[in-house]
């Protein structure tokens, strides 16, 4: 009988972690989640499979906990997930940045060369390290040009991932994931702020919703279709690097008149720009060419951005209703 494979997550408290974790249960895999030791209960996303999951207590500040998290587990997959992962709190935390979602990735690499260096790894990078475009749409060969401190941290901790593969052969690979979005999406990110306050506003809750540059445009999709690229990149025969995204790129703007569409309301009258959600440096527009992910891996997205974004009004409506 083969062996059960065994998956390592950090980060899985998170939106990625949690559809991530579900996907694997669904392949057989035992599930290994690591959690920052705190003072509150932070396990909403995966309390629905946490009698499936084992919780073990690492820090990507530590080094040894890390460590001592790979010699216990022994797994097969390691999926580098946590990180700051806020971009507007980037500005105001920018070493604290550094330290997560930069110099973290470098102390997972160390800890699986040292402890486990036969663990296929997958680093999540992110399209903010493209931030003021070179060429459009961004494909892994695009230059990075990151506008925020979590970009430069990203951008680290992608460039640290194909250190440690052409310098100590790991089998180590980033996925340059687009902005991707879900009902579990945190309710700071602008996706989640609008679909929550065009719930509240249909339910009569709030009047107005304010946001920032309405003319920025994303490629948005769904996280659930994301974390499968993650999976497929860790079956592939050789690491190397994705890009994973829709191919289809939205403005804020676009996002809005969707969300508010989808409740029979017109966007206009409860929308203000407030300058207060203005970034220092702005990401004018990022649009995925995921050709190389959909020819070698296989993965395309199946849910596409007016899907997307009314599951996320539904969804917030029927957490509000059910209040």
């Amino acid at each position: 009988m083969a062996e059960r494979k065994r998956a390592l997550i950090t980060g899985i408290t998170g939106q990625d972690g949690s559809y991530l974790a579900e996907l694997l249960l669904s392949k057989g895999y035992e599930v290994f989640g690591v959690v920052r030791r705190t003072s509150h209960h932070g396990l909403e996303r995966i309390d629905h499979i946490a009698d499936q999951l084992t919780i073990l207590p690492a820090d990507l500040l530590d080094q040894h906990s890390l460590t001592v998290a790979l010699q216990e587990t022994k797994p097969h997959e390691v999926y580098n997930l946590a990180a700051q992962s806020y971009v507007p709190t980037s500005w105001s935390q920018p070493v604290l940045t550094g330290e997560f979602t930069a110099l973290g990735v470098t102390r997972m690499l160390e800890a699986i060369r040292l402890a486990h260096p036969t663990a296929r790894f997958y680093q999540a990078s992110s399209s903010e390290m493209f931030g003021k475009v070179t060429e459009t749409p961004q494909r892994e060969s695009t230059p990075f040009y990151p506008r925020s401190p979590y970009g430069v941290a990203k951008a680290y901790g992608h460039w640290i991932t194909v250190n440690y593969r052409e310098s100590y052969n790991l089998f180590a690979v980033s996925g340059i994931l687009f902005n991707h979005e879900s009902p579990r999406r945190g309710l700071e990110f602008v996706t989640r702020k609008v679909t929550d306050g065009v719930a509240r506003i249909k339910l009569g809750l709030a009047t107005d919703l304010r946001l920032g540059n309405l003319d920025a445009h994303r490629d948005w999709g769904f996280a659930g279709d994301y974390v499968d690229a993650m999976w497929r990149m860790l079956q592939a025969d050789a690491p190397d690097d994705y890009v994973i995204g829709t191919g289809v790129t939205h403005s804020v703007r676009d996002l809005v008149e969707t969300a508010f569409r989808h409740v029979g309301l017109d966007w206009e009258p409860h929308v203000k720009v407030d300058p207060a959600f203005i970034r220092p440096a702005e990401v004018d527009l990022l649009l995925a060419d995921p050709s190389k992910a959909r020819e070698e891996l296989g993965w395309t997205p199946t849910v596409g951005f007016t899907e997307l974004i009314t599951m996320m009004v539904d969804a917030d409506l029927a957490r509000l209703e059910a209040r």
